[in-house]
């Protein structure tokens, strides 16, 4: 079985129609949302759903939240993948089946969404910001990384059991696909829908831009 988990900031506004869609295709017991601090009804609105729910007390970033998911996946139960995906409605849960369906093809080990940059409703300064970043994480992952900043993806149980997720902020998505790469691990790309809303971000460029440089210049 696959679990599906939902790193979640103030999202009650769109939660709830997040989860709706995922239960089209993973049972209840099988998604996990982690509140990192929330103000809203979020945690409420994942618990209504019959999701397994973490709660941060305090806001400590999108790393540390997908953290505490893999801790549960991994300590809690024997589902053998986890599929990561936003709660802002900007992944598509009915994109869930391709994922699953190119994992159980037995020959891939991380599965990363590739969003379409040109042609596509992501704006300007996204588009510059993901060919840059995604050309600099595959030089230093020594494989070619279609799309970095992606969030929508399947993990293998093996690669969480056999990498440590050290950054709190947005930065630890880089780490991980750096770190699985040069581990051996093999990841591949399936497309998906490129939506953006008017959902408030919550990334700080600067300390994001910080962040990531400094995951990219680390030795592992």
């Amino acid at each position: 079985m696959t679990a599906v988990l939902i790193p979640a900031l103030n999202a009650a506004q769109t939660l709830k129609e997040v989860l709706l869609k995922v239960r089209s295709f993973v049972p209840p017991e099988a998604i996990v949302v982690v509140d990192d601090g929330s103000t809203d009804a979020t945690a409420r609105i994942a618990q209504e759903s019959g999701a397994y729910v973490i709660r941060h007390g305090v806001n400590r970033g999108k790393g540390a939240a997908l953290r505490s998911g893999f801790e549960y996946v991994l300590g809690k139960t024997e589902l053998r993948c986890v599929i990561t995906l936003d709660a802002d409605l900007q992944h598509d849960p009915a994109e869930i089946p391709m994922f699953v369906t190119r994992w159980k093809q037995g020959d891939v080990d991380v599965i990363v969404g590739s969003r379409k940059r040109f042609g596509s409703g992501m704006p300007f300064h996204r588009r510059m910001s993901n060919a840059i970043t995604s050309l600099l994480v595959s030089a230093r992952a020594g494989v070619v990384i279609q799309d970095s900043q992606s969030g929508y993806r399947c993990i293998s149980r093996k690669v969480l059991s056999a990498i440590e997720v050290e950054s709190d902020g947005y930065e630890a998505e880089t780490e991980m696909l750096i770190k699985a790469a040069r581990k051996g691990f093999k990841l591949d790309f399936v497309p998906i829908a490129t939506i953006y809303g008017k959902e408030r971000s919550y990334m700080t460029h600067w300390q994001t831009t910080k962040r990531f440089l400094q995951v990219l210049l680390k030795e592992y």
